[in-house]
């Protein structure tokens, strides 16, 4: 954006100064987008509680929160966004590298020079009437060599008050700039200027929506979306897409994975990296309750784990978030115990639906919806209305400390040692239950071709394969082959000993009736227990041209029961069926071009040799012992 000098006019905002820094760059920073987006005042952030409660109160006198009972949920809001702003806008969004190459084929492109005319032509006047709110806050323990620092410039209070949930936000975040640290510059408005004495609306945005990022300038821009991702700067947007980047550059991974800690009963405790696309568990995962006794399962991050080598070779991973943002429908006591506890109090509920008694409800909390509810668009509603109660897409925005099982390590500055990484989809067939890689560049091919088949549900054809690499499609911050390479480039460089082990995952194979094989849910502990003695030399596998899967009898399957069959099932590896797979994945790769690391396409080729020396091996196996000819005279 082209530098503004500051005006008599921006000089005589309320609020603009004293700045409450002597960070020269920022408080620059802040006078420019005050001079362009003209608001009637402006607020830096402290994150203390008496900011909470004060802008917490604005909000329900704005008619943007209601408070829920405070006996039920202690200081928690609920909250109902305009109908046409209810998710990330994934169309809206835009990589704007200065080569379109550098964005890749993944991503929405636009020229840097045009995309910021245009932002500044939306953005002059935006925040009239309303407050600019500076939001500093520390993505990551605050201090932390694997934290980076933001701030967030908003013109909604409902997006301070989140990231006063979601980050480190305020005074301390502030004070660990110092007075020349690195930050990366972040900008929103919900892009609903008030003229004097106009009425304001409970959800203000705009039908123009852009939320656009500028790798090479680490910075962002977001207009016209109070929601979610779109206006919560730290999270996807910075979280993933810019640190991302900056991992690119800087030989560490910023990563959509969650982080687990998994103790044996022997004391010993590995750290898991998961990353998994939308439908497939995560979140379940993340607050594992095990059910093979005397395993514990505890929570580091549930989301974004970012990752860097400490000095003894090993990666180190912190949650850079503070807080969980999750999806509310399907969240309930039988699928995830732990997340419910989570959201027991100083917690924001958006587009969900309201009990006649103050509390809140969605689809999957309970069997049997309570009588008198208020639909998340304000109708009073009942099981036959015929749309659900709670929008899809409904959202908590909850304290990560509040969770049971956070691990007490969680804000570790130092991060925790990861042992293991694990990918998966939602697969009905071909993917067994577990396979171990064969090595990180292996992994590494396993991650790139991540698939989920379509259900009815979604706008894919049931059974189609969408591809979500390394569940980053639409996170990552610059050309995905670029991304591939890092990551085998990420791995070259270390000592192979000390590398996460990487492991590909499918909780969702069916059998010949369509039903699913495997329970999942705390069940899955078999699954990590195995994993765990892989990496303690205790477990067993066999060698497949896929990569290791667990012979019949080394994963605990004691207590369960499960259809006859199931465990062959699980583990089986079709090369007929594998070799249609391999099928798939050249006009997957051909789409990267030059960028798509040579190293990838060897990987293919040697899948392909694999798979052809199985094919030889069966052969042999099936063909008839030659009998002895009888000599006749």
């Amino acid at each position: 954006m082209q530098k503004r000098r500051m005006t008599p006019a921006t000089n005589s905002i309320p609020g603009l100064f004293p700045a409450p820094t002597r960070h020269a760059r920022l408080i620059e920073w802040v006078a420019e987008i005050a001079a362009l987006t003209k608001p009637d005042r402006v607020h830096w952030c402290d994150g203390s509680e008496d900011e909470w409660e004060a802008l917490t109160s604005e909000l329900v006198d704005a008619g943007t929160f209601k408070r829920l009972d405070a006996t039920k949920r202690p200081n928690s809001f609920y909250a109902a966004s305009d109908p046409k702003d209810v998710a990330r806008v994934e169309s809206r969004t835009f990589i704007c590298s200065k080569d379109p190459a550098d964005a890749g084929p993944t991503n929405n492109w636009l020229d840097p020079e045009e995309m910021r005319a245009d932002l500044s032509s939306l953005f002059n006047g935006a925040m009239r009437g309303r407050t600019l709110y500076v939001v500093p806050f520390s993505m990551g323990p605050i201090g932390s060599r694997i934290s980076e620092l933001g701030v967030e410039i908003t013109d909604s209070p409902y997006v301070a008050v989140s990231m006063k949930i979601m980050t480190r936000m305020g005074q301390p975040a502030l004070d660990a700039l110092g007075d020349d640290g690195f930050f990366v510059p972040a900008v929103h408005s919900v892009g609903k200027p008030l003229q004097p004495g106009e009425p304001d609306v409970a959800w203000p945005c705009n039908e123009t929506k852009y939320i656009v990022q500028f790798p090479e300038d680490r910075e962002i821009w977001s207009y016209g979306s109070g929601y979610g991702g779109n206006a919560l700067l730290g999270k996807k947007c910075f979280a993933l897409r810019i640190a991302s980047v900056m991992a690119h550059d800087g030989g560490w991974l910023a990563e959509h994975m969650l982080i687990l800690k998994l103790t044996s009963p022997r004391g010993k405790a590995h750290y898991i990296a998961a990353a998994f696309p939308s439908a497939c568990g995560k979140t379940n995962l993340a607050m594992l309750q095990p059910t093979l006794p005397g395993w514990m399962a505890e929570t580091i991050g549930d989301d974004i784990c970012w990752m860097r080598f400490g000095d003894d070779g090993r990666l180190y991973a912190i949650n850079p978030e503070a807080g969980f943002f999750g999806v509310a429908p399907g969240t309930g006591l039988k699928t995830n115990a732990n997340a419910i506890a989570s959201l027991s109090k100083n917690t924001i509920f958006t587009n969900v639906a309201l009990t006649a008694d103050g509390d809140v409800w969605w689809e999957g909390l309970t069997d049997a919806p309570p009588e008198g509810l208020t639909d998340w668009q304000g109708h009073a509603w009942s099981p036959t209305s015929g749309t659900p109660a709670a929008h899809p897409n409904a959202r908590f925005t909850a304290p990560a400390s509040q969770c049971p099982v956070i691990a007490p390590e969680w804000q570790d500055p130092a991060g925790v040692p990861i042992s293991a990484i694990l990918f998966g989809g939602r697969r009905a067939s071909a993917v067994p239950l577990v396979t171990e890689a064969f090595d990180w560049a292996h992994g590494v091919f396993l991650a790139s071709n991540v698939a989920s088949e379509g259900t009815a549900a979604a706008e894919t054809k049931v059974g189609e394969l969408r591809r979500d690499p390394f569940a980053m499609l639409p996170f990552c911050g610059y050309n995905m082959g670029d991304y591939f390479g890092h990551w085998l480039k990420v791995g070259a460089a270390a000592d192979p000993a000390k590398l996460p082990r990487i492991y590909s995952v499918n909780w969702f194979r069916k059998d010949a009736a369509g039903k699913f094989v495997w329970p999942g849910f705390g069940e899955n502990s078999r699954v990590l227990k195995w994993i765990v003695g892989r990496l303690e030399g205790t477990a067993e596998a066999r060698e497949t041209a896929i990569g290791r899967v667990p012979t019949a009898d080394s994963i605990d399957l004691s207590g369960l029961t499960l259809s006859p069959g199931a465990t062959e099932l699980l583990l089986d590896v079709d090369t007929a069926v594998w070799r249609e797979e391999a099928g798939l994945i050249p006009a997957f790769y051909e789409r990267f071009g030059e960028h798509l690391p040579t190293a990838l396409w060897s990987q293919y080729e040697a899948l392909l040799a694999r798979l052809d020396a199985t094919d030889d091996d069966l052969a042999a196996d099936a063909a008839p012992t030659p009998r002895p000819i009888a000599l006749t005279a």
